[in-house]
């Protein structure tokens, strides 16, 4: 069964029209990653999904339940997390805070100590105030900030942007963990190592709307489309 069902959705800001008649699904602890060239709609998709972009057509069914309409922290309990593009953690606050906030909204199997084992890095920087991590540090506090709301789809956008390497496959590694764990993911990358690595299948946006979706292998055996699509060899 499909678990998370998007249909004709439309949105956009004052009056603009950003998506134009979306349509994808994810299946329960799948991952799907969205590419496209910027201005294609992507960011614009992951923030109508979680509620912070008007609808104005459509439909967003998580597990059934339909959520276009209702506010953003009513998404978040129904089990959506968002790690935002520019991770936007607060700067004075320390690692500690963050997590004990973010743990308090939803019990389950993520806990802080279990995202600390899975990001060590974190443990260590514990006591430091967010304003003073690395960007990579600071982009694993976006990523544990969502998986401790224990959340049963993750919106990821962007994680790789400007980070080095080695937190790349980090990141990579942590979708993996998700997917064992049965969360579903959308995964919105310019990073084609970590989408290919990390999604069972491909989706590309173009002019607010998605114009092709395929098995990642698939894509993969066909540069000519991905070099129409995206500009990328």
């Amino acid at each position: 069964m499909t678990f998370l069902s998007v249909a004709g959705l439309v949105s956009g800001y004052d009056r603009s029209t950003v998506l134009n008649g979306v349509d994808l699904e994810i299946e329960r602890g799948a991952t799907l990653a969205l590419l496209g060239r910027n201005g294609a709609g992507k960011s614009t998709l992951v923030m109508t999904l979680m509620g912070l972009v008007p609808v104005t057509a459509g439909s967003v069914r998580l597990d059934g339940v339909e959520l276009v309409g209702k506010r953003p922290d009513l998404i978040a309990k129904a089990g959506v997390a968002l790690v935002p593009q520019g991770r936007r953690v607060w700067a004075t606050l320390t690692v500690a805070e963050h997590l004990a906030l973010a743990s308090r909204s939803r019990k389950g199997t993520w806990t802080v100590d279990g995202v600390l084992d899975l990001l060590p890095r974190l443990a260590e920087r514990r006591r430091h105030y967010a304003g003073q991590l690395s960007g990579g540090e600071q982009q694993m506090l976006a990523v544990a900030r969502a998986l401790l709301t224990n959340p049963r789809l993750v919106l990821l956008d962007e994680p790789s942007d400007g980070l080095a390497p080695a937190i790349v496959e980090q990141i990579g590694l942590v979708i993996a963990t998700m997917r064992d764990e049965g969360v579903a993911v959308l995964l919105v990358e310019q990073d084609l190592h970590l989408a290919f690595e990390a999604a069972g299948r491909i989706a590309v946006m173009e002019k607010g709307a998605i114009v092709h979706e395929v098995p990642t292998a698939e894509f993969r055996r066909d540069p000519d489309t991905a070099h129409r699509l995206l500009g990328v060899a």
